[in-house]
């Protein structure tokens, strides 16, 4: 099975590099540093052993912040290779490790694409004593390439869906040896670790969620609470981490609810569509402004929405809003991470879509900090109960705080497991 993957993905590649361009087009990152994508590098090879760290994207690039810190603390003698598959979640790392890429401890690239020759490439280039894959990235030629050079392999921070499980399941033959190969499992919950477990993987242990560990730094506080001082009076609703489609929901039972005290901020998960968002504004000819364009000004008082088109703010924007909705959840996305929002103690919402992070979504139900909604008009009557209602809204924030600060420890925890991978 592993034989044929690779050879789909040699055939394929014609396909890859002009879906490559394709999205360069409205994303101009993919253009860039395409030889590391075939496993050529121009950093100088070093002697220093090297931790290699792989978060494809954003969230996993900020999962992976506090685990990065704590393993330079751990090993001061070890550099940190971080490897992703998006610009997005390179300029994620390059924005939150900008002193370790000063002072040459971290080093940043792609990851090949999954054929052996590319992956042994990277090996032989940066020589990793260790690689860990953030959350679901299980590669079956990457894997067994480290196998074959003794290289011991963690998937951390690891979550599976019971649908991702099922697709699993359908590719038995490829995933299963994949999974076998795997030197260590950190998983974020229970119910992770016991559907890992049926893929195959030897070793899985529950270590909890590494996010909970990120903490929000101190000017972004100032920063939300700037933000907080220009939005005026109005009660801030936070539509955060939308995805494509639920836009046109939100907007749709925005303009049908009409609450005139209520500025709608919205930030879409994906750079490339802030204009493809601006243009639903639009057509619906909703004052807007785009937060790019926010002097040091109050905003505008007829200005109805505002779209957050700032990479690396999110935490500010969580500061300076009163309620967060939690995009992907409308529809069958899978959701998207609440901590962040619980972390600074904003109250939640969330659809019913959030198969991808069930668990958490749950608990954070049940401790009171979040609320499920049905759909869009659900969230706009909701917020508006809200809004209204201070002490309950005061109560929610709390109860998410709360929420946050009891599943910290998950980075220790992870960093203790792998330290006798280390050895």
């Amino acid at each position: 099975m592993r034989i044929l993957y690779t050879l789909i993905w040699i055939l394929a590649l014609p396909l890859v590099l002009a879906r490559l361009y394709l999205r360069s087009r409205k994303e101009p990152g993919y253009r860039h540093q395409i030889g590391e994508r075939f496993g050529h590098y121009r950093t100088t090879p070093s002697d220093q052993p090297m931790i290699w760290i792989h978060a494809v994207s954003v969230g996993e690039t900020r999962a992976a912040e506090p685990l990065v810190r704590q393993m330079i603390e751990t090993w001061p003698q070890h550099r940190i290779l971080l490897t992703h598959m998006t610009p997005t979640g390179r300029a994620t790392g390059a924005m939150l490790f900008q002193d370790q890429l000063k002072n040459n401890r971290l080093v940043q690239c792609y990851l090949p694409y999954d054929i052996p020759v590319l992956i042994h490439r990277l090996i032989r280039h940066f020589k990793p004593a260790i690689c860990i894959l953030m959350e679901t990235e299980v590669w079956p030629n990457l894997i067994n390439t480290c196998r074959q050079r003794a290289i011991p392999v963690a998937l951390v921070n690891a979550r599976l869906s019971p649908k991702s499980l099922k697709k699993a399941q359908r590719m038995a033959g490829l995933i299963g040896p994949a999974s076998a190969a795997i030197s260590c499992v950190a998983a974020q919950t229970a119910a992770d670790a016991q559907r890992i477990a049926q893929l195959g993987a030897p070793w899985v242990v529950v270590t909890g969620n590494s996010k909970f560990d990120v903490s929000v730094p101190d000017e972004k506080i100032a920063a939300g609470k700037a933000l907080r001082t220009q939005w005026g009076t109005r009660k801030v609703l936070l539509c955060a981490s939308t995805r494509e489609g639920e836009e046109e929901l939100i907007l749709d039972a925005f303009l049908k609810a009409a609450h005139k005290d209520l500025l709608l901020l919205i930030v879409p998960r994906h750079p490339q569509r802030f204009d493809q968002v601006e243009q639903l504004l639009q057509q619906r000819q909703i004052p807007m402004l785009r937060k790019s364009r926010l002097d040091q000004n109050p905003l505008p008082a007829n200005i109805e929405v505002v779209l957050g088109d700032t990479m690396g703010e999110m935490a500010s924007y969580y500061v300076s809003c009163d309620l967060a909705f939690i995009g992907g959840s409308l529809l069958r996305l899978g959701g998207q991470n609440l901590i962040e929002a619980c972390a600074v103690a904003r109250p939640v919402l969330i659809g019913p879509h959030t198969f991808n992070f069930d668990t958490i979504s749950n608990d954070a139900i049940e401790a009171g900090a979040a609320i499920r909604i049905a759909d869009a008009n659900e969230l706009f009557d909701e917020a508006g109960i809200l809004m209204a209602d201070e002490p309950k809204r005061t109560a929610m924030g709390e109860h998410a705080l709360a929420f946050a600060r009891l599943h910290r420890g998950a980075t220790a925890r992870t960093v203790a497991l792998l330290a006798d991978l280390m050895q």
